[in-house]
């Protein structure tokens, strides 16, 4: 009997090998115009500057949006496997989830009415 593990092995090492083989094979084949623009940082939107590391501050609505981005992301995690077992857990899953929408929707509709959802 062999290994179980030998498949996964094998497509580990196709992949690897399409992973590497793309690349080498964009670095050959692919066309190289370096400009300005192309060798410049970029950051964001945010012009770098040489006293950024320390000094510079980064607008808040950055990590605004990440966290939301998270917060929901993981909330729609959640969604599917209630919506999987809806029917083994009846009304108790229903409140449970209404209860977790309800604690989901709160800090979206305060972040809602700060303006931190707003880009003027």
């Amino acid at each position: 009997m062999t290994n179980p593990y030998v498949p996964i092995l094998i497509m580990m090492a196709i992949a690897a090998v399409m992973a590497i083989g793309g690349v080498a094979t964009s670095m050959i084949i692919g066309p190289k115009r370096y400009n300005r623009a192309k060798l410049e940082a970029y950051e964001c939107g945010v012009q770098p500057t040489p006293h950024a590391v320390g000094h510079g501050r980064f607008n808040v609505r950055y990590y605004l949006v990440a966290m939301t981005f998270i917060i929901f992301d993981i909330e729609v995690v959640f969604l599917y496997p209630w919506a999987v077992a809806f029917t083994e857990l009846a009304v108790f899953g229903l409140v449970a989830m209404m209860a977790f929408l309800f604690l989901i929707t709160v800090p979206f509709v305060y972040e809602w009415r700060r303006g931190g959802l707003d880009w003027d």
